[in-house]
């Protein structure tokens, strides 16, 4: 009986490494497993906080058991106020590694003096077509705003995606103003969901809440 008992196990941890060596990592909140690209994802089984780490080039942990249309999505984002390398946030509507929409958060922004920089601290995109480069050029303080409450560039902050079927809002910690809304610019609309990291960042998430519109 312990022999096999020990053999389960000794596969077990097998499976657990080949996962980890293929980009898989099970996440314990939500319950699920990580696909990471071109970054190393990790999760905290304490304070259940998933990390990606810095490197160059984009990367996304997409939640393999998840698909997300419409309705809600929450979740707690920290960064740092690192000039142009931090660069952090949501992709959803994913239909494979670099069709998706995303969120995304630039916090060395949040507290610029410079009023420009200042407005380009919160950002929507839609690739591979409507990257920020294309809409920043075409759409100028469309597709990206500034933070309307004093955000602490090193710290936790929440945030709320209200995500429906032709539009996009985005509330920052309580407020009930969103601090960005758009019209989406998505009519793929994949299902694939993830964290998002940009050129030379990493990041932390935790409490991440999905909740499906009918």
């Amino acid at each position: 009986m312990k022999t096999q008992i020990f053999k389960a196990l000794g596969i077990f941890l097998i499976c657990c490494f080949l996962l980890q060596q293929a980009g898989y990592v099970k996440a314990q909140q939500p319950e699920a497993i990580l696909r990471a690209v071109n970054r190393a994802a990790s999760i905290d089984e304490r304070s259940k906080i998933i990390r990606l780490n810095e490197s160059e080039g984009v990367g996304i942990a997409w939640i393999l058991n998840e698909e997300f249309t419409t309705g809600t999505i929450e979740f707690d984002v920290k960064g740092n106020d690192k000039f142009q390398a931090s660069f952090l946030g949501l992709a959803f509507h994913g239909t494979d590694d670099k069709t998706y929409e995303a969120v995304y958060f630039r916090p060395f922004n949040f507290r610029a003096i410079d009023t420009l920089r200042k407005s380009h601290a919160v950002q929507y995109m839609s690739n591979p077509i409507y990257d920020w480069p294309v809409l920043r050029g075409r759409f100028p303080g469309k597709y990206e705003k500034g933070m309307s409450t004093d955000i602490d560039p090193n710290g936790w902050f929440h945030v709320k995606l209200a995500v429906l079927a032709e539009s996009l809002s985005v509330y920052i910690n309580s407020n009930k103003v969103p601090v960005l809304k758009i019209k989406s610019l998505d009519k793929a609309r994949g299902k694939m969901i993830g964290y998002w990291v940009g050129n030379g960042s990493g990041g932390e998430w935790k409490n991440l809440k999905i909740r499906k519109r009918k």
